[in-house]
């Protein structure tokens, strides 16, 4: 069963995977921008998961967990830079 993310602004949607394909870039994985989702694929094989296309019910709650902490992780990371780097920046005259 697929999961439909509720974004705070509507209409985001675009620009967070955007987001997510620059962040897990940096990060070095090699993401298509086309795709930034798959990049799930790469950081479980990092990790070890054994996470498939299509039915992944035999995988724990840990270790789905792992990969979408790595990936969340990252951009939670990124965000809180980007936003200091902003507050930062407001507060020079």
């Amino acid at each position: 069963m697929a999961r439909r993310r509720k974004y705070a602004v509507p209409g985001v949607e675009r620009q967070m995977q955007t987001f997510k394909a620059d962040v897990m870039k940096r990060e070095g994985y090699d993401v298509d921008p086309n795709h930034p989702d798959d990049v799930k694929f790469e950081v479980a094989k990092e990790l070890g998961v054994p996470l498939q296309s299509g039915d992944n019910g035999g995988l724990t709650t840990e270790e789905v967990g792992h990969i979408g902490g790595t990936i969340g992780g990252s951009m939670v990371r990124e965000m809180v830079r980007l936003a200091q780097e902003h507050l930062a920046n407001k507060k020079q005259p």
